[in-house]
């Protein structure tokens, strides 16, 4: 017994010690901004003016195994102004190049996405809640944590080409008042090549997720795809992308008629371009959406939610990694059909920090 002790206090000295002298490299990163929006709501006679001040701050672990494998891994001590904190499970980079996220890796769909050029800063205008029309190229694409991702090294097959699939399975979470997810599968690629001066990135995914239901409604699934293109020439870029797909989603009404609902026929339609001119950078965009959503799970929505966003802004540099903000944005929007006075224009002016 006194052996097998003297093994055990060891083995504990020797594994503190290693703690110690081996810890894994962390980085810090974050931001803050502040800065005035004004909104103009069509909803009201009245125009008001507020102050918008937003932090984060996130730390990131990484380390290489002897055999060269990259273990990585994140977490958010800060995220002020967004909902939750965001934390991730674990990135292993193996030697092709190749990655795979484990833990609450995510949507290979979203991953792929084309990023659209559009306003600066934070102008803002809200919508009804009852206008379920989903404006952004990833709307669809959920996962559970019980999922892994995996990333194909760089030049793929071909050159210029990564492709990333995923896949999620059910946590065991009871679905009672609302609908729980319980299981997604998504795939996805970037293409970048050239053309004469012309840098062209092309990104497109999809993906597909089943939900079940305990209460009153079916289980049910959701779907959708999105693809986009991306053009860089000089200071010039262009970029657009449309996605299409039905959405299964959640609200925190208590009723189960408005608990839960389906957007079926979402599409999105997004365009913008943005010229950087030295330390100036001036984008704008325009986005399209239009959505039919149902309280009954299952079944197809007839009256159709529409919103139309226009934006642009202008961006100046004024230090190493501080930049001034100058945005503004317009809101059209219809419910079930009908014209509604949700709508607005908005205005931004303020200055982010980011290190």
């Amino acid at each position: 017994m006194k052996k097998e002790l003297l093994i055990a206090s060891a083995l504990v000295s020797t594994l503190g010690v290693a703690s110690v002298a081996n810890a894994v490299t962390a980085s810090t990163s974050g931001s803050h901004h502040t800065g005035l929006r004004g909104t103009d709501s069509d909803s009201s006679d009245a125009d008001t003016i507020a102050q918008v001040v937003a932090s984060s701050f996130s730390v990131s672990l990484s380390e290489t195994t002897d055999g060269g494998v990259g273990i990585a891994s994140s977490f958010m001590l800060a995220n002020e102004g967004v909902t939750g904190l965001q934390s991730a499970g674990l990135t292993l980079t193996f030697t092709d190049g190749s990655k795979l996220d484990v833990i609450n890796a995510g949507n290979a769909a979203k991953t792929h996405d084309i990023s659209v050029p559009g306003g600066a800063g934070e102008a803002s205008i809200t919508v009804t809640a009852n206008n379920r029309a989903q404006t952004g190229l990833d709307f669809f694409g959920e996962a559970t944590a019980v999922g892994v991702e995996w990333h194909s090294a760089a030049d793929f097959m071909a050159d210029g080409l990564k492709i990333s699939a995923s896949y999620s399975g059910d946590t065991g979470a009871a679905a009672a008042a609302s609908v729980a997810l319980e299981s997604s599968w998504g795939i996805g690629a970037t293409y970048v090549t050239t053309a004469g001066d012309t840098s062209v990135t092309i990104g497109a995914g999809l993906a597909e997720s089943e939900w079940k239901d305990s209460v009153l409604q079916p289980s049910t699934g959701s779907n959708g795809f999105h693809i986009g293109f991306s053009a860089v020439t000089g200071d010039l870029t262009v970029a657009a992308g449309v996605a299409n797909g039905d959405k299964v989603k959640n609200t925190t009404a208590t009723t189960v008629a408005g608990n839960e609902y389906e957007i079926n026929d979402n599409q999105v339609t997004k365009v913008g371009a943005k010229y950087v001119a030295g330390d100036v950078t001036l984008s704008v965009g325009f986005s399209s959406a239009a959505g039919k959503d149902s309280t009954t799970l299952g079944t197809a929505g007839t009256a159709e939610d529409a919103v139309d966003t226009t934006d642009a802004g202008i961006s100046y540099a004024v230090a190493s990694g501080v930049t001034a903000n100058l945005g503004w944005k317009s809101v059209d929007s219809s419910e079930a059909g009908l014209s509604e006075t949700s709508g607005g224009t908005s205005w931004y002016i303020g200055a982010n920090m980011a290190f």
